[in-house]
């Protein structure tokens, strides 16, 4: 392929980006049709059950689509979802090329569009800019293939690894331009996960606290509020909690029946999700597993040591996002994660950085954790949180 197929695909990618907070539970995938070197329509999936990005593209192009190249960020769909098949719709507005970044992992679908398109006559080709396409969809991907949601672990620290003094008080670790940029890790969330030692000890709200313009939406569209999932097996969550106040769903994820709270949870707006238990705690691989079978492809988990350290020793996080502020708050202070049973050199956690950078004052580390990764990480340079 071409360095020109590259610039179109590479416009593709561009478009897909903007549905990021927006297409969830479906992937993000842009569209450019191109004639005679020239682009003559182009279009992106904006929200399940709208039109995909194909068919928006083949709109604005209208009859010069016939003998174009389509440049897909995904390979287009071949049943009938909540929209008709685009690989029809390619077919019949006379589409003589497609270029598609990436087969769809989706089984529903998984190679059979770009089957139909070669069988119908079209010149087809795949795999160009594949790991940036894939890189745009991480929880689609891991949802498909594994059954699970793509799994963030946010944390804030001092400089030396504390997330809060010996009593408790962590307000603020970060400065304004970091916990900014965290609300846009929630808002392109399906779910954040915390656990009920943090809501105890912070009361936190767990909201998205941006305005549609700063995600890129019209002033008219809502701001995305992810699921709260407070993980507590005895069901200690407070009816007066914080976030049961918000806009959006809180959950409590249990294991132990305690029918008085459940009652007086049940009456403050709370859903309760019964899972399998672990050690007398929630089994994080089953409350993650039912997220997935709620069509949830990201989750953040913001929550303390004990939880965070759990999810790691389980391999169940994909990526690994810590802010680190420039300040030490010593050795008494609490640390990042809870790790029992790390006794040797051999034993410890291995993390693949992916970026680092400065956000405002405090340092941005991402890193992927190889034992619970399927894909590559996404919160990489140029995405709408970076300052």
């Amino acid at each position: 392929m071409s360095a020109l197929d590259r610039q179109w695909m590479a416009r593709a990618l561009q478009l897909a980006a903007r549905g990021r907070y927006t297409t969830a539970p479906n992937p993000c995938v842009g569209c450019v049709l191109v004639r005679d070197g020239e682009p003559v329509g182009e279009g992106w999936h904006r929200t399940a059950g709208e039109p995909h990005a194909e068919r928006l593209a083949l709109a604005a192009a209208g009859a010069r689509a016939r003998g174009a190249t389509a440049y897909v960020t995904l390979e287009p769909c071949v049943h009938h979802g909540r929209t008709p098949p685009c690989t029809e719709a390619l077919i019949a507005a006379g589409v003589a090329r497609v270029v598609a970044a990436m087969a769809d992992p989706n089984p529903r679908v998984a190679g059979q569009g770009l089957a139909r398109l070669r069988a119908q006559g079209l010149e087809v080709t795949d795999g160009l800019l594949e790991a940036e396409a894939r890189a745009l969809n991480p929880g689609f991907c891991k949802r498909m293939t594994r059954g699970r949601p793509h799994v963030r672990v946010k944390l804030a620290a001092s400089l030396d690894g504390r997330t809060a003094l010996a009593s408790g008080e962590s307000q603020w670790i970060t400065a304004p331009p970091a916990r900014r940029d965290v609300q846009f890790l929630r808002a392109r969330s399906g779910a954040i996960v915390t656990g009920i030692g943090t809501v105890l000890a912070d009361d936190p709200a767990l909201n998205v606290r941006l305005e549609a313009a700063d995600l890129g939406l019209a002033s008219n569209q809502p701001v995305p509020q992810p699921l709260r999932v407070v993980v507590d097996s005895r069901l200690r969550l407070p009816p007066g909690a914080r976030m049961l106040a918000q806009p959006g769903e809180t959950r409590v994820a249990y294991t132990l029946v305690v029918p008085e709270r459940a009652a007086a949870l049940a009456a403050a707006g709370a859903r309760l999700q019964r899972c399998a238990a672990s050690g007398g705690r929630v089994a994080l691989d089953d409350l993650l597993r039912q997220l997935a079978e709620e069509e949830i492809n990201e989750v953040l988990i913001e929550a303390g040591a004990t939880l965070a350290g759990a999810a790691l020793q389980a391999g169940l996080v994909d990526e690994l996002i810590l802010y680190l502020a420039p300040h030490l708050l010593g050795d008494g202070a609490r640390g990042l994660f809870h790790l029992p049973g790390l006794a040797r050199m051999a034993d410890r956690l291995p993390l693949l950085l992916q970026d680092v950078r400065q956000v405002g004052q405090d340092l941005r580390i991402t890193a992927q954790c190889p034992g619970g990764a399927a894909e590559a990480p996404e919160h990489a340079p140029g995405s709408p949180q970076d300052p």
